[in-house]
């Protein structure tokens, strides 16, 4: 697919969610279908084969249909986010409904350790929790991350083989709690703390300040830390699948000196997603096109340079397939996405995706002069049908990289 193509297809992403957003259907229709989609009956997951392997009858087992949680445990080999090699990731995923399913969202909690076998390991634990009839939302990013990774600088000069491998360990430990205002609508305050340590480049010299030319949290250590204003408008009843509905997330951080952050920075990430049915006639069948972009600047210019704008580094470490993670790192990002999801069997246990996405980043350049794409397409197989968990394997490509990326869930 020509470069030129994917641009143009991924920048009508923006105005394909503005346009649903007001003319597409409305929030309580949304919510209505994604709850039908849950039905399950006609659905086969790897669970039901397993039970058949080892013929467990089934009228042995009784049918928890009231059951609140579910489990999704995948030991799997691949490729450690970042490209320094393959890695031993394990996957545990848990869902749960902590209030009744007809009025509350499915909660998740993701725990997704890795190892390369050498010098990078990470222990990251992610949570979304839905309170009973969605009067609150809280939010969870707690990572410990021995974190080698190549960088390039700033902006989209270097070219592939000029990068840098770049050491430190890091903390993050964010905290968001969001009361409904709204029917979908959600507003609150986080907290958010970034700290990088342990910092050097593959060679004493250049040192990261030098290669980068940036001054800005390139030496030893760089600590952020602030807090965060959000705002979440949400119709998705299952954010490990999503269904028909809309995403939108805005959030403001800050962070002064005075809560121990090295320099006074701020930052603005806006967020938005668009899944659009194309057959509603069948609701218990995957035939979607989702859409994401999201547009990510910060607001001063002493942010430390690990906390500017990156490829890769959307909150969920998900965008950007078929690019390096890293890759593309300035002042300001924008980024965009489509994805076409199908099931290829009737039962739901396999089904595919084709996806194409490009990005533009501030630094060598301004805005939108210059556009990195992306393009690829995965194979998705049915782990858990009760909280619609697919696995994920995709294969995405862009100039001089690509790779093999696995998960638990979809990509957005």
């Amino acid at each position: 697919m020509r470069p030129k193509i994917i641009v143009k297809l991924c920048l009508i992403n923006l105005l394909i969610c503005c346009w649903a957003s007001s003319f597409g259907q409305n929030a309580g229709d949304a919510i209505i279908q994604n709850k039908k989609s849950l039905d399950t009956a006609r659905q086969t997951d790897l669970i039901d084969i397993g039970k058949a392997l080892i013929r467990i009858r089934s009228g042995k087992i009784r049918e928890e249909k009231d059951k609140k949680i579910y489990f999704s445990i995948l030991p799997i080999g691949g490729t450690a986010p970042g490209g320094t090699g393959n890695a031993l990731i394990t996957s545990t995923s848990a869902a749960m409904y902590l209030g009744p399913k007809k009025t509350t969202n499915l909660s998740t909690a993701t725990f997704t350790p890795y190892w390369n076998l050498g010098s990078r390991f990470g222990l990251p634990i992610r949570t979304g929790i839905w309170l009973p009839d969605n009067t609150w939302l809280i939010q969870g990013d707690t990572r410990f991350l021995v974190y080698p990774q190549y960088t390039w600088g700033l902006g989209t000069s270097k070219r592939e083989q000029e990068r840098t491998l770049l050491s430190y360990k890091y903390i993050r430990f964010y905290q968001n709690a969001l009361k409904r205002i709204k029917p979908y609508l959600y507003a609150g305050l986080g907290f958010n703390l970034d700290y990088r340590f342990n910092i050097s480049t593959e060679d004493s010299f250049p040192e990261l300040e030098q290669y980068s030319g940036y001054r800005y949290g390139t030496g030893k250590n760089s600590f952020s830390s602030g807090v965060s204003l959000n705002l979440v408008y949400d119709t998705r009843s299952n954010s490990i699948n999503p269904m028909p509905g809309m995403y939108g997330n805005l959030v403001y951080r800050v962070n002064p000196t005075f809560l121990g952050s090295n320099n006074n920075w701020s930052s603005i990430y806006l967020d938005l997603r668009k899944y659009i049915p194309m057959n509603p006639a069948k609701p218990h069948q995957q035939n979607t096109l989702a859409l994401w972009s999201y547009f990510w600047t910060v607001l001063n210019n002493k942010t430390p340079y690990l906390d500017l704008p990156s490829t890769g580094w959307d909150p969920y470490n998900r965008s950007a397939r078929g690019i390096d993670q890293n890759r593309y790192r300035g002042r300001s990002l924008f980024y965009a996405e489509s994805e076409y999801r199908r099931d290829i069997t009737a039962n739901g246990l396999l089904g595919f995706v084709v996806f194409a996405n490009v990005n533009t980043v501030s630094g060598s350049g301004s805005l939108f002069t210059s556009w990195k794409p992306a393009a690829g397409t995965g194979l998705r197989i049915k782990f858990n049908k009760a909280s619609n968990t697919n696995i994920g394997i995709d294969y995405g490509m862009s100039k001089g990289y690509s790779a093999i990326l696995l998960n638990l869930g979809e990509a957005f």
